[in-house]
């Protein structure tokens, strides 16, 4: 199903005109709905297919109303609702008995449920089904208490919800603190010498002479961690850097397996080198008393 070139296409400016472009299209009776559907289903007639996204175009429009209040635009959100339709006429089985538009309005719903989570924050609103049932029925809930929109929450006013959804209290309390603070960009300028936010947020980096400091202390790190390896023998060396210097250390087991001893013994080792390594960052460079070798 690729050839859609027909459907009017809706933009920022035209709605008006795309609402009136959509109404030539005729409403289908459902023994041609069929017909064309068994064509679709059938030969992947893709005229067959287009004919029925046409004929509902207005049912998407209808929807797309319903989301209007999350302040997207009514473009986007009629644009994902006509790919909700045509998953839809993808997927429809027209032997099953219903008409395409009892099966279409779930398709359409998600594809503008899922617009709308993504596009309302950069913060991920929530994944479970649970978040996102709160997400899109909080503002309802509290149309129907006659609470002012952006506003907290009082304590009994949570648990009356909390209790209509059937969610945790604090998950209320939180939904409603991220839907009441929209995403703002650090660019918008404010007060009279037009500065932008993004200017006056504090620089957390660090200043040069700390920045100098954690170089030079990287630095003698190492120095000491490459001095003290000298004071291993090779196979305290090898188990060593495996198990304390890689990212991604050997196991107990995977040594013990290369070297031909038990899991303990490498334990062992391990335990016997750190010590090693340790007297030798302790002293700072000095010379110490060479433990006997493990």
């Amino acid at each position: 199903m690729t050839n859609y070139a027909a459907i009017p296409v809706v933009g920022g400016d035209s709605l008006t005109k795309y609402m009136r472009d959509i109404r030539v299209f005729p409403v289908l009776e459902a023994g041609e709905e069929y017909m064309l559907a068994k064509r679709w289903v059938d030969y992947q007639d893709t005229e067959a297919a287009h004919k029925l996204v046409t004929s509902h175009l207005r049912l998407v429009a209808k929807i797309a109303m319903g989301y209007r209040h999350y302040g997207l635009p009514m473009a986007d959100l009629i644009s994902e609702g006509n790919l909700g339709l045509m998953r839809a006429v993808k997927k429809f089985e027209p032997e099953k008995g219903f008409r395409l538009a009892t099966y279409a309005m779930w398709w359409i719903k998600a594809s503008l449920n899922e617009f709308v989570l993504n596009s309302w924050s950069l913060v991920k609103i929530g994944t479970l089904a649970a978040q996102k049932k709160l997400f899109f029925n909080l503002r309802r809930i509290k149309a129907k208490l006659q609470l002012f929109e952006g506003s907290d929450l009082a304590p009994e006013h949570v648990k009356a919800i909390a209790t209509e959804l059937s969610v945790a209290e604090s998950d209320v309390v939180a939904m409603n603190g991220r839907m009441g603070g929209r995403d703002s960009s650090l660019n918008i300028v404010v007060g009279e010498s037009q500065t932008e936010i993004i200017d006056l947020l504090p620089d957390d980096t660090d200043n040069q002479e700390i920045a100098l400091a954690k170089r030079e202390e990287l630095s003698i790190g190492k120095k000491l961690i490459a001095g003290a390896l000298d004071v291993l023998n090779e196979r305290e060396r090898e188990v060593f850097t495996e198990r304390r210097l890689k990212d991604d250390p050997l196991t107990l087991e995977e040594l013990g397996a290369r070297y031909g001893v038990s899991r303990e013994r490498i334990r062992q080792i391990e335990v016997k080198a750190f010590e090693k390594v340790q007297a030798f960052v302790m002293a700072g460079f000095r010379p110490v008393k060479a433990l006997p070798a493990a």
